[in-house]
């Protein structure tokens, strides 16, 4: 015989309590049979009580499940679980962080609609501005991340989003996230920000004034690199227009993925402590060898937004770039030399990686469009994972012996 659970109950209980344990407990909706841990619902569609209970499922009078392209109670646990954390009304996962950004300018733009995005963006965001969504007659110009100035001028009345990574990938340029939400509201667009390199349990840029967060959950949300996916936050009236994208194009997340990003969740804010902590240590060490001419991390008193990263971040990140002598050759010397770190453009993992950007992250810029976005060829990235600090200094040297 099964207890009959109040599925309500959990969410009820909830009201108030901290980061750590919604980051446990958000969207957990216990069934019948009591379980402790989240099910997975492995179904594309759900059968109905009767014709009429269909029709109104389909027509979205009453609640319930109606096809897993977008609605799945695993996904959907997810999603009451990354809104929790981001402090949003609503949360739409997606089928990876890309997807999430084109779900966002499908859902939001039309043709002869304008788009602001930031220089230092991933590579790929630039390209799916460049490549595509220009030839459907969306504008795009592109600003210097900091300059609240230059996006000011560079705002027309046809300025439908502002698109921001904040920090950047891979220098960790920051904006004023609250400074840019006033500007751009008092312009009537909306301002979206990346905040995968951060997470929820470092910052939160819809309290600081953004309309839309979204994220690469294949990144710290998952932490372990299993799996791919995005999510998209914000009011619930403009997720209704994500989810509706979602629903006709399709781009939506697998239940087993929402499944293991759920099961990251939980560790995600000791995690980022740890990353943060490693990577603190790590940049601080690597502005000290010879051989490295820039090291980027806020966390660095010599970082430009040092301040600012102080103001809006609970901590710096687990991104560490740098520059060392020798250009390209020296780089791709430094990179072969190593043994433990992984060489891959993935981030967010237990296990530290490192990866040459002008050549993979943002090898499909131009040359112009990476020296923009200060991509150099003597830059290298390394995010940091898990592992023991001096294991991986003791790595790095291999590099640094190589130059």
């Amino acid at each position: 015989m099964t207890q009959d659970w109040d599925a309500g109950r959990l969410d009820s209980d909830l009201e108030g309590v901290a980061f750590d344990t919604l980051a446990v407990r958000a969207g957990q909706h216990r069934g019948p049979e009591g379980e402790h841990g989240e099910p997975l619902f492995f179904t594309s569609s759900y059968v109905f009580r009767t014709a009429a209970d269909a029709a109104a499922r389909f027509a979205g009078e009453v609640p319930g499940n109606v096809y897993s392209r977008y609605t799945n109670p695993t996904v959907r646990a997810f999603e009451e679980r990354m809104a929790a954390l981001e402090g949003a009304e609503q949360a739409v996962a997606t089928a990876s962080g890309m997807a999430a950004i084109l779900a966002i300018v499908m859902s939001f733009c039309s043709s002869g609609d304008h788009v602001l995005v930031s220089q230092s963006v991933f590579g790929s965001t630039i390209s799916l501005f460049e490549k595509y969504l220009k030839r459907f007659g969306v504008q795009v110009d592109y600003v210097p991340l900091a300059e609240l100035a230059g996006w000011a001028d560079a705002i027309k009345p046809n300025t439908r989003l502002l698109f921001v990574e904040s920090p950047s990938n891979p220098l960790a340029e920051l904006v004023d996230i609250a400074e840019l939400a006033s500007l751009a509201h008092g312009r009537n667009a909306l301002l979206v920000v990346d905040n995968c390199f951060c997470t929820p349990a470092l910052q939160q840029p819809l309290k600081l004034g953004a309309d839309i967060v979204m994220h690469s959950a294949t990144k710290f949300i998952d932490g372990q690199g299993r799996c791919l996916g995005g999510v998209v936050a914000g009011r619930s009236a403009q997720m209704k227009e994500v989810v509706g994208f979602l629903r006709t194009a399709g781009p939506t997340l697998s239940p087993f993925n929402a499944w293991v990003f759920l099961k990251g969740l939980e560790t995600l804010s000791i995690r980022m402590r740890a990353h943060c902590a490693s990577a603190q240590e790590l940049a601080e060490w690597l502005e000290q060898q010879e051989g490295i001419e820039k090291v980027h991390y806020a966390g660095l008193p010599s970082h430009p937004q040092h301040e600012l990263a102080k103001r809006q971040q609970k901590a710096f990140g687990a991104v560490v770039s740098f520059e060392v002598k020798g250009g390209k050759e020296g780089a791709w010397r430094f990179i072969d030399a190593t043994r433990l770190l992984s060489i891959t453009a993935n981030l967010g993992d237990t296990k530290s990686t490192i990866t040459h950007p002008a050549t993979t992250s943002h090898g499909r810029l131009t040359p112009a469009e990476r020296e923009a976005a200060g991509i150099r060829d003597s830059l290298i990235r390394v995010a940091v994972g898990l592992e023991d600090v001096a294991d991986l200094q003791a790595d790095l040297l291999r590099g640094l012996a190589a130059l």
